[in-house]
């Protein structure tokens, strides 16, 4: 097996096996704490720009299957794992990770200390590495001097967005999607409730949405910081009090960002499937599934009329927001879940029920 390394911005250097793509790459290092889920996390939009570290100590075990894909081109710069299963063993599997990893060009490392680098990471917060060739000689200095004097990427979501309109239709509500880099879970969700779905670029107007005659708007999840995302808080303000809004992740920050609030950067961000998180409105604890480096600060709210409605537990930021002018809501979380726990799957039941009860006359009429 080839070798590889990972080499940190700080100086930090993790020798390894190579497996996956051969090619290098560089990305944000950061980690994600979910015992399974692996497919999920590599294909989902989010994790565009990062080499993502698997805490748990064996990843690959169960395969790659065809249901559990959250995006058809996965967009994640690397994975860091400690084991790597050689022969995953499941009725569903298709396929090894290994052999996704290199179908989709996507390097790998295993059989390095990821608690010693989650460690690390936790201590300073996500730090640029670089994944080098498989196989290949290094100038170590030299890597370390350009990795430090790399500029990561700011456009990532117009990198996973779609570039056209796509309809996942039902006969029920029509609902239109914003694309920040939707995971396929949210559109599931919907579709299992017979929901009309169009999704659009996120770059699209919102007269141009509205010409779509929806029901309700889903801003969905998707990666980097929401103050890079051009034009989106224009839309989202347009919007507000045309028809009820429902923002998940991503969208939840550009949510508070339309209304006048601002986000902030946490020192480590939420990546995992077991994140406590207590409801404010029913005072029931639930856990979830996050994965955002970001988080609306708290200290902005005043005079945007905006309530909080979810708190996380671990930190205590903000991970739910209602307006009190307009029918619109937001949550940091995955209420999809994709891989995780269910518990906040409720929240797209309250989502159709808005819409149900808003009136489309009114609607238009704003």
């Amino acid at each position: 097996m080839k070798k590889r390394m990972l080499i940190l911005e700080d100086g930090t250097i993790f020798k390894g096996n190579a497996f996956g793509s051969e090619e290098a790459s560089v990305g944000e290092t950061v980690f994600t704490t979910g015992m399974t889920g692996y497919q999920e996390t590599i294909s989902n939009p989010s994790n565009c720009g990062q080499i993502v570290v698997m805490t748990y100590p064996l990843i690959g075990n169960y395969g790659i299957n065809r249901d559990d894909f959250e995006s058809i081109v996965p967009a994640t710069k690397g994975i860091v794992v400690r084991e790597l299963a050689q022969e995953p063993s499941n009725f569903r599997s298709g396929m090894t990770l290994a052999q996704l990893m290199t179908m989709k060009g996507i390097p790998g490392i295993e059989g390095i200390d990821t608690r010693k680098l989650t460690r690390l990471l936790r201590e300073k917060g996500p730090l640029k590495g670089r994944l080098t060739v498989a196989g290949e000689e290094v100038n170590v200095e030299k890597e370390i001097e350009s990795l430090a004097s790399t500029i990561l990427p700011t456009d990532l979501v117009a990198r996973v967005s779609t570039k056209k309109p796509y309809p996942s239709p039902g006969r029920g509500e029509r609902v239109v999607v914003i694309d920040y880099g939707v995971k396929h879970g949210i559109l599931r969700e919907l579709n299992k409730r017979d929901c009309d779905v169009v999704v659009v670029p996120y770059n699209t107007s919102a007269d141009e949405i509205l010409t779509l005659f929806p029901d309700g708007i889903v801003l969905t999840n998707g990666p980097g910081n929401p103050e890079n995302v051009e034009g989106a808080v224009e839309v989202i303000g347009n919007l507000l009090g045309k028809v009820p809004i429902f923002g998940i992740g991503l969208g939840h920050q550009l949510f508070a960002l339309a209304c006048g609030a601002q986000t902030m950067k946490l020192k480590n961000g939420h990546r995992g499937s077991n994140h406590p998180v207590k409801d404010l409105l029913s005072g029931k604890t639930e856990l979830t599934a996050q994965n955002h480096g970001y988080a609306v600060d708290e200290k902005t709210l005043e005079g945007t009329g905006l309530t909080v409605t979810h708190v996380a537990l671990n930190d205590g930021s903000i991970e739910g927001l209602k307006s009190d002018q307009y029918k619109a809501f937001s949550v940091q979380f995955y209420p999809e879940a994709s891989a995780g726990p269910e518990d906040a799957n409720h929240l797209f039941e309250r989502f159709v029920e808005l819409m149900k009860t808003s009136s489309r006359k009114e609607q238009f009429n704003a």
